[in-house]
């Protein structure tokens, strides 16, 4: 702290980082558990509501009374203390073991006030920092006996090529989806989305929807299925509802056989739709999630944002927010468990020529696009979820290049696209971006329409 920094925060005044208090009382107990439940910040004693100095004796014996109130929060918080002429300085970071307290309550920084946090607020922040895992809370509702499905559990013992004479009751037990208290053995909500008879009956947001919409918006839907059955099912049933609603060309090798080349890599949705299922904010009840299938794009969405980790450290580091679910894919390998899928999706696009995933991240909802080749690669005539026959088997295989395909992909995407534009999404020269386009009107698949200056490109 210098006098220029002072004077800056004196005319800044109270806000969000920043309190003044002019003299100490028990009430400090209420900002530093505040400061330490939002984004940290500073208390300045010594300084009134008006940010004027007053000042304040620091002594030994003040230091150690704020640093003990700072103990006594729930659990402890860590403060610097610093010494600025008659003013004494608090520092306090925000918190990594949230939610905090004091013995006055829990309270937030909102604007320059430190508010009492609601019922609400004080649930949201144990979920929020993974206090409160929904996979592993007990479901008091659900009846071993009549609610069990054993021929779910049968057919996930064989995904995992587990063999075993263990009762159901242990079985469950050493999954992680059951704990026995007394003499019952109660399955937890992890438990229950993977082996009930009927999830809807326990969760009613636990399900997927899938919907193919005619062209690149909402407006007209193709087909559209609600997968209310268990986890494992709504990611089977969803991949095989992507087959359905995609395209797929043939690629003529001269083998016998003909080299099917699917609209998308199936393995890059498939890690997402299992991802979405998995990681997703099963404590939100008024969302599920989302596979939608457009002309150009396949969206997921699924409730609930980021948990424990930043966008930048995305696909870096792992964080699950149903660490049970995520260990009972992984062990009949459904997903990545060390935080490999993103890696992993974003290879599968590259090597088949289509642009990495995009990602949309909000508070509540995260979102995974995946861009297709668009209608011209693929061909124009064809019908959603119809084999494609030779002649579209050509354009996609033997007779265009990757650079063919990438040019015609962008101009789909933007008709007025300028050939040094191409020239820089693609990587390649203008020259040889010219004699492909040239290559491409020969063959009929473009055309220029108007000038080279104002008109525009059609792809066929």
């Amino acid at each position: 702290m210098n006098k220029e920094e002072l004077d800056f925060i004196l005319q800044e005044g109270e806000g969000l980082n920043i309190e003044f208090k002019e003299s100490f009382d028990k009430s400090l107990a209420r900002e530093i558990v505040a400061f330490a439940n939002t984004e940290g910040g500073r208390i300045f004693l010594g300084i009134n509501d008006c940010a004027e100095i007053k000042g304040i004796n620091v002594t030994n014996k003040l230091k150690s009374q704020i640093m003990g109130i700072a103990r006594n929060c729930d659990p402890a918080i860590n403060i610097d203390l610093e010494r600025f002429d008659k003013i004494l300085i608090i520092d306090v970071k925000e918190g990594d073991d949230k939610p905090y307290s004091c013995s006055l309550g829990f309270y937030l920084r909102q604007g320059a006030n430190s508010q009492k946090m609601s019922r609400n607020e004080i649930i949201n922040a144990v979920i929020k920092e993974g206090k409160a895992s929904f996979d592993r809370l007990i479901n008091i509702e659900f009846d071993l006996n009549k609610d069990f499905d054993k021929n779910k559990l049968k057919n996930f013992l064989e995904k995992a090529e587990i063999k075993t004479k263990l009762s159901k009751e242990n079985i469950l037990i050493n999954l992680g989806a059951a704990i026995k208290k007394g003499n019952l053995v109660c399955l937890n909500n992890a438990g229950v989305l993977f082996f009930s008879k009927d999830l809807n009956l326990f969760f009613s947001q636990a399900y997927t929807t899938c919907v193919r919409y005619k062209g690149e918006t909402r407006t007209n839907v193709i087909d559209r299925i609600d997968l209310k059955g268990d986890l494992i099912e709504q990611v089977e049933e969803s991949v095989k509802f992507l087959l359905k609603n995609t395209r797929l060309a043939y690629k003529f090798t001269g083998k016998p056989a003909r080299e099917e080349i699917p609209e998308y890599p199936t393995d890059a949705i498939r890690e997402a739709i299992i991802n979405a299922i998995m990681h997703r904010d099963y404590f939100e009840v008024g969302s599920n999630v989302y596979l939608n299938i457009y002309s150009d794009r396949i969206e997921i969405i699924s409730p609930g944002g980021l948990f424990k980790i930043t966008k930048k450290e995305l696909g870096k580091k792992a964080s699950r927010r149903n660490e049970i679910i995520a260990n009972l894919f992984h062990r009949i390998g459904f997903g990545e468990k060390l935080g490999s899928g993103i890696k992993r999706m974003n290879e599968l696009m590259v090597e088949d020529g289509l642009p990495k995933p995009k990602f949309d991240i909000s508070k509540n909802f995260f979102e995974v696009d995946f861009y297709g080749p668009g209608e011209t690669v693929l061909g124009s005539t064809e019908k959603v979820g119809e084999k494609v026959g030779e002649k579209v088997g050509e354009k996609v295989g033997e007779k265009l290049t990757n650079n063919q395909e990438l040019i015609l992909k962008f101009i789909n995407e933007n008709k007025s696209i300028s050939i040094v534009h191409l020239s820089e999404k693609i990587g390649i020269a203008t020259k040889n971006v010219e004699e492909n386009i040239s290559k491409l009107k020969k063959k009929g698949l473009l055309e220029r329409v108007g000038s080279a200056r104002g008109g525009f490109w059609r792809a066929k």
